[in-house]
């Protein structure tokens, strides 16, 4: 039923992002829905930027995440990496059940490029995660003066395309 799928949309808003909780001690933290809207802005504004298939990165975007709602947002300590890629196959496939099948496999196929990072598209929306997570972490420090620099270090890590590196810079040193 299409409002089951809402509802488990809607329910991000009630997921923290944990590695903000576990590695900060934050009492508090973001939603699962704070950082996909953030993510997804930012994800509108550089695919227009660098002349990507726009329509499907916000699709991409928006959903990069949703298996959380269910999931809740497992960090690497948790859990290993194929064991959570594993995981979220069969939650989203769950999620996804109850939309229309065409709609459906247009989903899974997005979701599943995203998976795979193979496509301009797809590196670009882990990337914005990556520069996502680092401009939240240095809204973070300044609120509490926390270590921030393991998320710094992550988003660096995965970011290569230039104008992100560069923006990501300006936001190391803010």
């Amino acid at each position: 039923m299409l409002l089951d799928f809402f509802n488990t949309v809607i329910n991000l808003k009630n997921i923290p992002r944990q590695g903000w909780i576990d590695k900060l001690g934050l009492e508090t933290s973001e939603s699962v829905s704070d950082h996909t809207f953030s993510m997804t802005v930012m994800s509108l504004i550089f695919s227009e930027i660098q002349k990507l298939d726009t329509l499907k990165v916000l699709k991409m975007s928006l959903i990069h995440d949703l298996t959380e709602s269910l999931t809740g947002d497992l960090t690497p300590n948790q859990i290993s990496k194929q064991e959570k890629i594993k995981l979220e196959k069969i939650t989203m496939n769950k999620i996804l059940q109850d939309l229309p099948k065409e709609l459906q496999a247009q989903l899974l196929v997005i979701w599943d490029e995203y998976l795979e990072q193979k496509t301009p598209e797809s590196i670009m929306v882990h990337e914005l995660d990556k520069l996502e997570m680092a401009l939240q972490a240095k809204i973070y420090e300044k609120k509490g003066n926390f270590d921030i620099q393991s998320f710094l270090d992550s988003a660096e890590q995965g970011i290569k395309n230039r104008k992100l590196k560069e923006l990501f810079t300006k936001i190391i040193n803010q």
